[in-house]
């Protein structure tokens, strides 16, 4: 897993002990950074050579936005993190599981992909008049397969929902 989400999880104390200084002066480009420290503190137990594990029936008690504009910070400030990190962490991926590498390459993809394709669907419709069923269906499609496998290799069929997400994220996180 490249990120344990902060409610959810546990650490050894031993392991924590030895990541704590690293873990306290988080810093990307220079700078002091405070945002995803959850998949920062992931990403150095990686490093240091820890194995983490996705528990499906935990369950935790978490505050999350009750309205919108919050929702949308929460989200930019997680899809930032994610980028970081994914570059903090690029040297790691060949050590890591397959499937996990692969979710790496899709969550920094995905959102580039879904950019040019919504950009291009709009370009179409602006340009022709018409409207873009095919980009609209491939989107569709691919946010529909990879929630599925996503849910086939979690065991939760909850996940397929995460497809939902998608029209979030084309018309109110990428603009």
């Amino acid at each position: 897993v490249m990120c344990c989400c902060g409610p959810c999880a546990m650490y050894r104390r031993s392991a924590l002990a030895l990541l704590l200084d690293q873990y306290e002066a988080q810093f990307f480009r220079g700078k002091p950074s405070d945002f995803g420290e959850d998949r920062h503190l992931t990403i150095l137990m990686l490093k240091a050579g820890f194995r983490t594990e996705y528990v499906p029936d935990a369950i935790a008690a978490t505050v999350v936005p009750h309205s919108l504009r919050p929702y949308l910070r929460q989200q930019l400030r997680w899809a930032r993190s994610t980028f970081r990190d994914t570059f903090l962490a690029w040297r790691l991926l060949p050590e890591l599981d397959g499937y996990l590498t692969l979710d790496v390459i899709g969550q920094n993809l995905g959102p580039l992909l879904l950019a040019i394709s919504s950009l291009a669907a709009l370009a179409q419709l602006l340009i022709d008049g018409s409207i873009p069923w095919w980009t609209g269906l491939t989107i569709a499609a691919m946010t529909t397969v990879r929630c599925c496998v996503a849910a086939l290799r979690a065991r939760e069929l909850r996940f397929i929902g995460f497809s939902l997400h998608t029209p979030i994220n084309i018309c109110l996180l990428l603009p």
